[in-house]
Parts: C-alpha cells; structure tokens; sequence
C-alpha cells in the first residue's frame, strides 16, 4: 500500500479481513495485482469481493486492531517448516542469528504446538518466558519487518538455548550441538527433542547404529524414517521425481515415501524388505544444523517404546528414552501438544496423505457443504484422530496413535480438550465408532449427558470420508476394504461395497466370511487365517499339504484351531481384506507372525512381481440381494498356484490384479442395478499403491467415475471426518 501511495487500512473482523484502499485511479489495479501475485507464503485466500465506496480523506496506511469478536475464531497456523530467507541468516555468519537453532519469521516456525491458548500472541504461548531483547522487539513492532508479530520470535540472545545431556542425567559439557553431532558420528543414539516431540537418532548409514537402535526400541521390522539435508542428498538414496521434490520442499515437509535407489547407501536396518524409504527433509533451524554438523543423514523415528506415544516433555522423555538413548538434545522452549511427523507419498502426480499431522494440523478441512450444528466425532482405535466440525470447516486433529493404552488415551482427551478451547467450538452432537469397546467409544458415551450421541458405522464413516475429501452429496458406490470394522451383523467387516450418501447408506455386496481363530491373536499371527482358509478349502487334506515351513504348525496347533473355528469359539468372522491379505501373505512369503499392524500386507505387496499379470481365476456368489466375492475361492486359487510351482512373487502380483479387477466387476454390477456411477475408494488397504492404480485403472476401463482421498488419510487417520459429516448431516435433516 506504502508502496502504491495508497492510504486506508487492514483490520481482521469475524467473517474474514476487510481492506480499505483509497489513492489515484490507476494505482488501485496496480495494488490488486500484485496483492494476488505477492501473497505471503502461509495465505490462502478462499474469497475476494470488493466494491466502490465514497472517498474517506484518509492521510495514511494503518493496521487496525482486530475485532475482539475475530480474535476469538481465528485460525491457527500449524508448524511450519523453515522458510528459505530464514535458512539464508542463519547460514550467514554476518547475521545476528547466524548458527541460532530457533530462528523463525511469520512465514515459518512453531505454531501449534506452542500455542496454550487464543488469541494467538506470544502470552499465551510456550515462548512467554522468553522477553524480546531490544532488537527482536523492534522487529517484531515493525509493520514492514518480515517478522512483524511473529509471535516466537527469538534470537541468540533472547533464547530459547540448547543444551546436552547425558542418558543418566549428567549435563555435559561444551558446545551442546556440536557433541550431538561428534556422538552421532561415534554410532551412538541421541535423542533430540524437536517441534511436537523426542526424535530417536543415529547415523543412518551406519549399520551397527540402525540395529543397536532397533534392539533398544524392540522394534525389530518396521521401516525408520530418515532425514537428509536437501533434494540433492535424497537423490543419493531414491528416486525423486519433480512432484515428490515439490511434496518434500512444501511448507509442511512430511515424511515422503520415495523408491530407493538399487545401491541405496542406507544401512539395510532402516527399512529392511522395502523399497521404499521415508525420507524428510530438515524442517527445523535445530534439524538443519544437526545434519550440518554431523555430516551424516540420519534416522529420525518417534521418540518412544513401541505402542506409546511420542514423548513430549522433559521429564518424561528423560525417564522413558534413558534406556533408548545414550544422550538428549533439550532445549528449554516448552512442547504444549505432541505432534508426531505427517506422511504422505506420491500417487499419479498427486500428493496422497498415509498420516497428516505435524505441518498440516490444525488447518481445517474445507468443505463444500456447511452444516448447522457443531460435532465432535471421535474416530476409531487403531491411527485415532478426533474432528471438530463447525459450518463449513472441519478441524481433523493430529495423528493420536493406537488407543490402546492410558498414555494415548490422555493425550486423546487433552486433544480434544485443547481443540475445543482454541477453536471455541461446543458440540451438540458426539459420534462415536458402533465397535463398543473402543476407548473413543467409551470416551463417547462418558461424555456430558446433555449432548446426544450418535453411532455410525466403521465403513459408511469410511466412504464418508472420501466424499467429504472431494465434495460429493449425492449417492457414490462406496468401497471400503480394510482390516477390520464392526459391522451391523455382528461381525467384522473389511470387503464392503456400500451404496451410500452422507446420511445412511445399504450394504450392496461385500467378500465371503472367513474366521479369524484367536481373534486379535489371530492379526498377530496371519499363518491362523492361513490356516483357516486352508481348511475351509482343502478340509482334512490341509494338514498333509507340501508347504514349506507348514508343517510343524499344522501338527501342534492345527487340530486345535480347527475346533476353535468348528464351535466358533473366540473365533469370529470376518469379510476384511486386509486380513484376506494377510493370509496370503503367510502363504506366500512365510510371515507366520506381525510385529506391527500392516506388516504381512506390506510384505505382500514388497513381494509382488513388477509388470502386468493375469488375474487368477475368482467367483462372485449371490446371497440373497447381495453379490459377494469368494474369500476362500480366491485363496485357494492362490495355494493351487503355489502347489503348481508358480513363483510367489507372480502369484503376489496376480492376487493384486484379482482383487482389482473383481472389485471393478462388482461396481460394474452395482451401476447397472443402482444407476450409481460414482465410485469412491477408502480404507486402508487401498494405501497399497499397486492395487489403488490397478483397481481404479480397471475402473477406467468400465467407464465408472472414481475418486480417492487427497486431504485425509484412507486409513483410520481420516474415519472421524467421515462420521463427522454423517453426524452433522443427520442432525440436519
């Protein structure tokens, strides 16, 4: 405005910001123009609308105070990663913050996971204690200043400061980042807490370092994240095509699963199976100059034991990594929320998310439908995350992890908590999972008794999700393959074909039931599927079957769990295809047990040949009104492929095609009845990259419109935005 010789003002007010612009006729076009093409690197517009109004005689440009009204609703930026001009002083050695691991502007930096409270300004934020020093509060008052009310603003001087720590406690003495680093390249573990939690590091190319961190983490499979630090160090280890450069550059910085390169320098440890790695780039001044200092690229994985939370605080990371850690990298700017990294990869050009959180959350989710009522909607067990829902804006939380445990549980309620303090949002409706031992469901129906509740299905919530992702009201045919959901018969769903919409939706096909002896046992240990499928197949002929490794198991536990399932006995059924996928991979590549959720699936899909095969053979079957797709035709003709001596590796890849090109033939059956053509894929099976392209090309093929999720994860991480707009929408009605 200064600039343009413009006067008038700038004033935040509830529904937006209102600009008042007066000056000579051909500088006010000037201005809008560069208004669009000069935007701050964080804004987004959604709307502009202007008008002429008489001129007012201002003399000057000024920033109005906010509408105490507007400062009670305004958004919350989330973490940010380090902005180019801020990476530029602090490898200036001319600068005053040259070397300072928390310099930050208003275009980058912490947000969310040091604000306590709104308004957003520094009081109510973990950077309270820290007073500005002359200089940073010149800045920070200066409309034209790059860090004007940058609200964590910080230099060497006015702290925050970093210091090193033994794992019994002891400081250590000496330049504190530099003996993170000489320890890093010793081979020793350091712990260093960064934006949203305790990172757990080592040297990455470092084979003994990956395993001994693997050994103390009891965390002997699972892929570790890793750090380098540029595009050009990622090229070292994957392949980066420009739209991955572009996910890895962005403001949020996830985690990006990228194809390693055949000489990939990584130690095997760091993703032992994969192709893949998940690699991120620094997003903190602090992660910039560890990798600086230390020379090396680095694992990055959460700072906790297996199945607990990320650790967050101090003290608490002290008492639960000392075991894990052989030093810590503190610093004393205080974590109010824990937020664990986002995920996310590449898919046909798109960024697709596998986990949204630190640089996403909690930008809301802008919908294209509005809703009277606020909700809470509280997600499901296993990758938990609660929504808030208000109008036209759904606020999904950072990932919370598996509720299966007192720590997770609280940081579900202080989430929840905090959300609805920062966003001043009080439901009038709770929707909770129909699973009733979920702790969310729990949590539900604990809630005040003056809110109702409201149960929705595991796989409506699902495909309700992936409407809500791309817009869509009307009726879609909604396919929903996961592991497992509870279904409205009593067993678990996972291989679902809904005609559905936003506010109910009939269960129109879905694959055959098959038991899970064992029950949760049974996802631990996918040979029980195996074995289920093998016997429903081959009946009695299953226990003398030629198959490598089998044997043993089929002779001491067999008999047993062939009872189990006869008298349904802690055996219950289920359609999932995820857990269909776990079966086969028993068979095909060995895995009789899972240390993680996902494992066998994974390895089924590590497993599959690359190029095109031909489907094996599969049958859909009609009970009653509904098609439903033969689990054990489809397992059985994968065991007659391995007893003919077909590879494992093709008969991976043929079981993917099948299961595609089966799911196509089922929505091509559907359309005709229903007169539906829109299909949305949802779940967490469908983060199988090879069987989401298979499957929606083969939809491609049949002429039906497809749509899959690009704002939420497929998985679980997205289930809560589904039920928050079947909530909302039910209410409505």
């Amino acid at each position: 405005a200064l600039a343009h010789g413009l006067s008038g003002y700038v004033r935040n007010e509830p529904d937006g910001v209102v600009l008042e612009l007066e000056g000579p006729d051909r500088e006010l076009p000037a201005f809008m123009k560069e208004f669009h093409a000069q935007l701050p690197p964080l804004a987004q517009v959604e709307s502009l609308e202007y008008r002429e109004i008489p001129v007012q005689g201002e003399r000057d440009f000024r920033i109005e105070l906010s509408r105490r009204a507007a400062q009670r609703f305004t958004l919350i930026s989330p973490d940010i990663a380090l902005c180019p001009a801020c990476e530029r002083e602090l490898r200036d050695p001319r600068d005053r913050r040259h070397g300072h691991a928390f310099i930050n502007c208003t275009n980058c930096g912490p947000r969310f996971t040091v604000i306590r409270d709104i308004p957003y300004d520094r009081g109510n934020t973990t950077m309270a204690p820290f007073a500005m020093c002359p200089d940073c509060a010149r800045e920070y008052a200066d409309p034209r200043d790059r860090r004007f009310h940058a609200e964590p603003i910080a230099c060497p001087r006015c702290g925050p400061r970093l210091r090193l720590i033994a794992a019994e406690g002891a400081p250590v003495a000496g330049d504190a980042l530099l003996g993170a680093a000489e320890l890093l390249r010793a081979g020793g573990i350091l712990a260093v807490k960064g934006l949203g939690g305790f990172h757990l590091a080592c040297d990455a190319q470092n084979p003994r370092a990956v395993d001994e961190l693997r050994r103390r983490k009891h965390r002997d499979h699972k892929p570790f994240a890793m750090a380098v630090a540029d595009v050009q160090a990622a090229r070292r280890f994957c392949r980066v095509s420009p739209a991955e450069q572009a996910l890895l550059t962005s403001p949020a910085h996830p985690i990006v699963l990228l194809r390693k390169h055949t000489l990939c320098p990584a130690a095997e440890g760091v993703a032992p199976g994969f192709h893949e790695l998940g690699l991120m780039l620094p997003y903190t001044p602090l992660h910039v100059l560890l990798l600086e200092r230390s020379g090396a690229a680095l694992v990055l994985t959460s700072g906790n034991q297996s199945d607990e939370p990320i650790s967050f605080l101090d003290e608490e990371a002290l008492r639960r990594l000392s075991p894990l850690a052989d030093a810590f990298l503190l610093h004393d700017r205080e974590i109010h929320v824990r937020c664990d990294d986002s995920v996310a990869r590449v898919w046909r050009g798109l960024a697709v998310p596998l986990r949204r959180s630190r640089g996403y959350v909690p930008g809301p989710i802008t919908l294209a439908y509005s809703f009277r009522d606020p909700v809470l909607a509280v997600g499901a067990e296993l990758k938990n995350t609660f929504c808030l829902l208000r109008g036209r804006q759904a606020f999904l939380s950072h990932h919370i992890g598996d509720l299966q445990n007192v720590e997770t549980l609280r940081a579900f309620e202080a989430g929840i908590a905090h959300f609805q303090r920062l966003f001043q949002i009080e439901p009038r409706l709770v929707v909770h999972d129909l699973h009733p031992d979920y702790l969310s469901t729990q949590y539900a129906l604990d809630y005040p008794r003056d809110v109702p509740r409201m149960t929705v299905q595991h796989h409506h919530a699902h495909v309700a999700a992936c409407m809500a992702d791309n817009g869509i009201a009307d009726p879609v045919i909604g396919v929903a393959f996961d592991g497992t959901g509870f279904g409205t018969d009593g067993n678990l769903w996972g291989g679902e074909f809904l005609i559905a919409d936003l506010h109910d939706f009939h269960r129109a096909a879905h694959f055959g039931y098959f038991p899970l002896p064992g029950g949760e046992q049974a996802i631990r240990e996918p040979w029980r599927i195996a074995w289920g499928l093998l016997l429903a197949a081959r009946g009695e002929a299953a226990y003398d079957l030629p198959l490598p490794g089998w044997a043993h198991l089929a002779a001491e536990h067999g008999p047993t769990l062939a009872r189990m399932i006869e008298r349904r006995v802690n055996s219950p059924l289920s359609s999932g295809v995820g857990r269909l996928f776990d079966a086969v991979s028993a068979l095909l590549t060995g895995h009789a047990r899972a240390s993680y959720e996902g494992q066998a699936a994974m390895a089924l899909e590590q497993l599959a040949a690359p190029g095109m095969h031909e489907p094996l053979p599969w049958e859909i079957g009609q009970i009653g009104d509904e098609p439903q797709l033969s689990s054990v035709a489809l397992f059985e003709a994968v065991l007659r492929g391995l007893l003919d001596g077909t590879a494992p590796e093709v008969l991976a890849a043929q079981f993917h095609e099948t299961l595609a090109r089966a799911a196509a033939e089922v929505c091509m059956r559907l359309a005709a009845r229903y007169g539906v053509r829109r299909v949305v894929l949802s779940g967490g099976v469908f983060q199988n990259m090879r069987l989401l392209e298979r499957t929606v090309t083969a939809l491609e093929q049949a002429e039906l419109e497809w749509f899959t999720h690009h704002q939420v994860p497929a998985n679980d991480g997205g289930l809560s935005l589904g039920q928050a707009v079947i909530g909302a929408n039910r209410i409505c009605a």
